[in-house]
């Protein structure tokens, strides 16, 4: 397992997408929380023992230029598949987490033939039949990222015991673009549940026991959408990527 990746720039739709890229293996493209990309993580890095691991920063989030044409999930979706296109990547897993695991829902729906896997962890995306994903915009900033970990020390691993001004407003601008892009209807699609019935790419559906954002019914429904998919549970919450890390990765290279 190497700790090394490399970054670079890559221009998609005239704007320069920031990537970080380890590993050997088959292409697992990793898309993040609405949240924001906190950067190269351990699960990043198990996951990059057996496996190309591509982690690109979503533009718009985290600084980074936006499209002020992007008014949707789809239009993200979209970017995501061309990224795979400059990068020469002919075919890969999707990985995404939570908002991220909506986005690979949309890429599997418009070009499933690409994908030669996905999977959804805490994938918001679907409304739930029982409960409601959780609305950030009632929450400070911190209190809901907080609240997407499990075990609160990940948390502080990750941000600190002290918030730091940038990540503020790095937090506001991505919920900025949360809105922008998921706000009506609220992280969810009416139409993708029409559209999951003909995707039959191979779909394992991640739920952490201890998720608070997305009801567990989601992921039950996303299964009996898809034409070929699992439910596995793991113990952790919104943010299986650091309260699990190397049981996720376990999990989606399984």
């Amino acid at each position: 397992m190497s700790d090394g990746y490399t970054e670079s720039t890559i221009e998609v739709a005239g704007l320069p997408i920031q990537v970080r890229r380890g590993g050997d293996g088959p292409s697992v493209l990793v898309i993040h929380h609405e949240t924001g990309n906190p950067g190269w993580l351990e699960f990043h890095n198990a996951l990059s023992g057996s496996r190309d691991v591509i982690l690109p920063t979503l533009p718009g989030w985290d600084g980074t230029a936006r499209g002020d044409w992007m008014r949707s999930v789809r239009d993200i979706a979209a970017v995501c598949s061309l990224l795979l296109d400059e990068l020469g990547v002919g075919d890969a897993t999707v990985v995404g987490l939570g908002f991220g695991g909506y986005i690979a829902a949309e890429m599997a729906t418009a070009n499933q033939s690409r994908l030669s896997g996905l999977v959804l962890v805490n994938a918001m995306g679907l409304q739930p039949e029982d409960g409601e994903i959780r609305d950030q915009f009632l929450e400070a900033h911190a209190d809901y990222v907080k609240s997407c970990f499990a075990d609160p020390a990940n948390f502080t691993a990750l941000y600190g015991e002290e918030i730091a001004t940038e990540q503020l407003v790095a937090w506001d601008a991505n919920r900025e673009m949360t809105a922008r892009t998921a706000w009506k209807p609220f992280l969810y699609s009416q139409t993708l549940p029409h559209l999951l019935k003909n995707v039959t790419v191979k779909t394992k559906v991640i739920r952490g026991s201890d998720d608070t954002v997305v009801p567990a019914a989601v992921g039950e429904q996303y299964v009996a959408l898809l034409g070929d998919a699992e439910l596995i549970e793991i113990s952790g919450g919104h943010n299986l990527e650091s309260d699990a890390a190397e049981a996720l990765a376990e999990a989606i290279v399984g």
